[in-house]
């Protein structure tokens, strides 16, 4: 490129021509120099297309440099060339240019290939979340984490670039009807809860006002079972906000805390009353069981009466007798409705009397049942009656007076 006089001249009139292929075309004139200036200078038009053509040419390598606008920029050189006002190697420049077109157009081939390609993933993606969005608006019930869902699905929207307007237009229009779906069925739902929080509200107000209006009762079983239904009422109910629910419930709580210490109480005093009174009546037993009848009849007929007045006024006891307790012959002081036991049904160390049918009777052999044993009968209520037992010592109580005089000088006495 040195010796610029191998691709153009200048004439004595100071035309300059370059070479174009075998013939030659007048590119300008020089008349401010020598030849060789003027040849510099038109030399340096060329230069200044090489560059450019070197510059495109490193940036549709690199990649940086659109193939399509490549593309247009060579063959706007490539169609110049012909006509430039420039003294260079115009034929080997020409073929260099339609080496890079062709490239540049494999390049915008790729390019729109790879464009087609990320539209199509493009519109895939943004389908993808449209379907999700239509089906979470339809049928998800998690509230908040469905609402964050949509939100992130509109970030990545965003994100998402190279469908056509039209298309994503569509594509919009069905994701904004579906997050309006779904705010619409949120709020709904919202709206019934509370209404059904209000109405729960009110309904455990009820139970917490009649269980604190029961708190001071006395009417220890039925005010019991009545909180126990209570309770099953509060569990089956609907909960209310979570503030009032909490409250509520300590109300609720307070209340049956303070009617069951209440009862603790009344029932702690009246079972150490009880202790007392068993433990007083456990003496009179022990006196009356002491008690020598042999001796002095009439004396120990008198302190026993003294007895039975301090046993009525002892007090209440329990139902129940403690463990290895005895209550003595078992006529006068085991007797609860028509239930009777024999004395001395079970075996006792020694003989005691504390009463005029045990000073009578207790000597007295207890003989079996005379001849055949009687037949069963029916009580007075038409059920059938348990037969006369005689080993067991209690009968049933027969239905004719003549059966019982019979039975009571044998030694019987009527067990139900």
């Amino acid at each position: 490129m040195s010796d610029w006089t191998s691709f153009g001249r200048i004439d004595d009139e100071g035309t300059v021509y370059v070479k174009a292929g075998a013939s030659e075309r007048v590119v300008g004139s020089w008349h401010a120099g020598t030849p060789e200036e003027g040849l510099a200078h038109f030399a340096r038009r060329f230069a200044d297309i090489v560059t450019e053509v070197d510059l495109i040419e490193a940036r549709l390598g690199s990649g940086a440099a659109d193939a399509s606008h490549t593309m247009t920029s060579l063959r706007r050189i490539r169609t110049t060339l012909d006509e430039a006002h420039a003294v260079g190697d115009l034929d080997g420049l020409s073929s260099r240019l339609d080496k890079l077109v062709v490239v540049a157009e494999e390049k915008a081939a790729e390019g729109r290939a790879a464009r087609d390609l990320a539209r199509v993933e493009a519109l895939a993606r943004k389908t993808g979340l449209v379907e999700e969005a239509e089906k979470i608006a339809a049928e998800s019930t998690q509230w908040k984490s469905a609402g964050d869902r949509l939100r992130e699905i509109l970030d990545e929207w965003k994100t998402i670039k190279g469908v056509d307007k039209r298309t994503d237009g569509e594509l919009w229009k069905r994701y904004s009807a579906a997050r309006d779906g779904f705010t619409r069925r949120r709020g709904t739902h919202f709206a019934s809860l509370d209404a059904q929080r209000k109405q729960a509200t009110g309904r455990k107000d009820e139970l917490v006002a009649e269980a604190e209006a029961m708190k001071e009762s006395t009417d220890w079983a039925a005010t019991a079972n009545r909180l126990k239904e209570l309770m099953v009422e509060w569990k089956a109910a609907p909960r209310a906000a979570k503030d009032v629910e909490q409250r509520l419930w300590e109300r609720f709580r307070a209340a049956q805390d303070a009617f069951f210490a209440h009862r603790s109480e009344v029932f702690s005093a009246r079972d150490a009353e009880q202790k007392v009174s068993l433990d007083r009546r456990h003496a009179l037993l022990v006196e009356a069981e002491a008690l020598n009848v042999d001796s002095d009849p009439q004396a120990a007929q008198a302190r026993l009466r003294d007895i039975q007045a301090q046993w009525h006024d002892s007090g209440r006891v329990g139902r129940t007798w403690p463990p290895g307790w005895t209550v003595g012959c078992g006529w006068s002081t085991t007797r609860s409705g028509r239930r009777w036991t024999r004395p001395g049904a079970g075996p006792r160390p020694t003989p005691t009397r504390c009463c005029r049918r045990c000073a009578t009777r207790w000597p007295r052999p207890r003989p079996a049942w005379p001849g055949p044993r009687p037949p069963a009968t029916r009580s007075g209520s038409g059920r059938p009656s348990r037969p006369w037992t005689p080993s067991a010592g209690s009968w049933n109580w027969p239905r004719r007076p003549a059966e019982t005089g019979r039975l009571r000088q044998a030694g019987w006495r009527p067990a139900g």
